[in-house]
């Protein structure tokens, strides 16, 4: 593992271009709490045959529910998709009644994890220092966090967008390697409503979040109502380097048409 970043350090990093490795796109789709076993077999049988042809520049990620992984890990084995859980404990084992632990989901095949998704912060009171411990311990085991962070429409409004998310970045990512991370930038006021952020000023936030990093080859998606309609348009920007999509990930044809984007072409 790299470097873990030291509390209270992240704005004091300074911010370095031009790196000679192209940072990987990363595609994940959270299914939430939608499909049960049987539908998603369904969704892998029409899936896999989409994805035969994937371009070999970017990562399909998918999370399906905890009682799902080992059926969609069985039926997508060696389409080259990695399963993700959408979320983790910060304990190994423990009385922790309805959780899942890092051990538990590695064992299963998962690679990825979500942690400090907008639902679990708003419906489980979920604390940024809560969300730091999931990361940690997902990466001692060897799992990649994807950690989320966003502003609520009220946030936005009183222009504390790049407050609210320099806080939950410098308190998510204490002692946490950010080369074995992904953060998604997700408006809270984007999720489930329908409405996309701007393309460009998803990728001035995602740049932001980039540089208060101070890693030049951190991943940084982007999530809040991806659907094949925008998906050209955000990943043609270029701080953003894949999505996170909710609703969309559920039809197989749907999510096809957002992993087989159309990169824009080189000027």
């Amino acid at each position: 593992m790299g470097p873990a970043l030291d509390h209270g350090s992240l704005a004091l990093i300074a911010y370095e271009s031009g790196s000679s490795e192209v940072r990987q796109t990363v595609i994940a789709g959270n299914w939430k709490m939608h499909m049960s076993c049987a539908e998603t077999r369904s969704f892998a049988a029409s899936f896999r045959p989409l994805i035969a042809n994937l371009p070999d520049d970017r990562q399909i990620v998918l999370a399906p529910p905890f009682t799902a992984i080992p059926t969609l890990c069985r039926h997508l084995e060696g389409a080259g998709v990695a399963i993700a859980a959408q979320n983790v404990h910060w304990e190994d084992q423990g009385a922790y009644t309805g959780m899942v632990s890092a051990p538990m989901l590695v064992e299963h095949g998962v690679s990825h994890a979500i942690v400090g998704h907008s639902e679990p912060r708003k419906y489980f009171s979920e604390s940024d220092e809560q969300i730091n411990l999931r990361a940690r311990n997902a990466q001692r085991h060897g799992l990649i966090p994807i950690l989320c962070v966003g502003e609520s429409l009220d946030q936005r409004e009183a222009q504390e967008t790049e407050r609210v998310i320099h806080r939950q970045i410098e308190q998510g990512l204490d002692g946490v390697d950010p080369l074995q991370l992904i953060v998604a930038y997700e408006p809270i006021w984007a999720i489930g409503t329908g409405k996309t952020c701007p393309a460009e000023e998803a990728n001035r936030v995602c740049g932001l979040i980039r540089r208060w990093v101070g890693q030049e080859d951190l991943v940084v998606q982007y999530g809040g109502s991806v659907n094949p309609a925008t998906i050209d348009g955000l990943m043609a920007q270029e701080q953003i380097d894949g999505v996170l999509v909710g609703g969309a990930s559920l039809d197989p044809i749907s999510f096809a048409r957002i992993v087989n984007y159309q990169a824009p072409v080189p000027a």
